[in-house]
C-alpha cells in the first residue's frame, strides 16, 4: 500500500489480521520493509498487524534532494505521521540499524505513539555517539561512515561495476538473490544518495541529544556484528528507565532479520507480550 504524509507518499508493506495489535517495522540502510519478510509470518501466527515502512529516501515518492532534509528530527516525524495515516493510535515498534535508530528517537520523543520498542543492531543513539568519542575500538568499527558522507565519492564507490561494492558489504544478507533485492532498489537514479544521506545529515550532537526512552524496550545485538562493538552495545541500558531487556545472538553478523529471523521475532513476540 501507498501512504501520504507529510507531503511524501510512502510504500508500506501491510499483513497479518487487520484487527490485530499493530506493528511497525523500520528498516535499515541499504534495505527495505522486504528486510522483515522472514520475520513476520511469525507475528502473523501470533495475530499481530505489520506495517514495514519504505523509509524517507527509499520511498521513490518520499526522496527530498536536500541532505537537510535527512536530518534525525525529520525522519522520526515520518513513522508517527504514517501512523497517523493509518488510524493508529500507537504501535509496538521495531528497527533494524538506521530504523532502531528512529525507533529510539520515536520512543525518546513520542512515548505515547510507542507501546514496546525493540531495537535492533544499534543501541540509543546516546550510547553510540558516547561511544564514539570514548572507545577507539567504536571509531574504528565506524570509519566507513567518512565514505558515506562523501557525496559523489561513496556513490562511485558502491556502484561501480554492477554495484559490486555496495553487493559485497551485503553478502551477509544470504545468497545472491537476497543480495540483489536490496541492492538493484539502490541503482535507480537517485536512491542511493539519498540513503546516504541519512548519513551526511547526521550530526553527534543530534544523537547524543535523543532523550531517556520510557517505553518497555528490549534491545538486540549480534556479536559478529561489525559495525557495532560491545562497548556501545552494553552502554545502551543506561539509556532505558522502562523495562528493558539485552538479547545477545551469538555468531549472528549484522545482519539479523535476515541471518536470525527466528530467534529475533522470538524476541519481539516476548517484549509485545510483557
Amino acid at each position: 500500500m501507498r501512504i501520504d504524509a507529510r507531503g511524501l507518499t510512502f510504500d508500506v508493506r501491510a499483513g497479518g489480521p487487520e484487527d490485530g495489535p499493530a506493528v511497525l517495522l523500520l528498516h535499515g540502510f541499504p534495505q527495505h520493509g522486504g528486510e522483515w519478510d522472514d520475520v513476520v509470518p511469525a507475528l502473523h501466527a501470533a495475530g499481530l498487524r505489520t506495517y514495514a515502512l519504505d523509509q524517507r529516501g527509499y520511498s521513490p515518492g518520499a526522496r527530498p534532494e536536500a541532505v537537510e532534509a535527512y536530518r534525525l528530527a525529520e525522519l522520526v516525524a515520518d513513522p508517527a505521521a504514517v501512523l497517523d495515516a493509518l488510524g493508529v493510535d500507537a504501535a509496538h515498534v521495531v528497527g533494524h540499524d538506521w530504523g532502531a535508530v528512529v525507533g529510539w528517537g520515536l520512543a525518546a520523543r513520542h512515548p505515547d505513539r510507542v507501546r514496546t520498542l525493540t531495537a535492533v543492531s544499534v543501541p540509543h543513539p546516546a550510547a553510540m555517539a558516547h561511544a564514539l568519542t570514548t572507545d577507539p575500538q567504536q571509531k574504528a568499527r565506524s570509519a566507513y561512515m567518512l565514505l558515506f558522507r562523501q557525496a559523489g565519492k561513496a556513490e562511485k564507490a558502491l556502484l561501480a561495476l554492477n554495484a559490486t561494492g555496495l553487493r559485497r558489504m551485503l553478502s551477509g544478507v544470504g545468497g545472491a538473490d537476497r543480495v540483489a533485492a536490496y541492492a538493484e532498489p539502490m541503482r535507480a537514479p537517485g536512491a542511493l544518495t539519498a540513503a546516504l544521506n541519512w548519513y551526511r545529515a547526521m550530526s553527534r550532537n543530534d544523537l547524543a541529544a535523543v532523550g531517556p526512552v520510557p517505553v518497555p524496550t528490549t534491545y538486540v545485538w549480534s556479536d559478529r556484528d561489525v559495525a557495532i562493538g560491545r562497548t556501545a552495545a552494553e552502554a545502551c541500558a543506561a539509556h532505558v528507565t522502562g523495562d528493558y531487556r539485552f538479547v545477545d545472538l551469538t555468531g549472528v553478523s549484522h545482519w539479523i532479520p535476515d541471518e536470525a529471523p527466528a530467534p529475533l521475532a522470538e524476541a519481539i513476540l516476548a517484549r509485545i507480550r510483557g
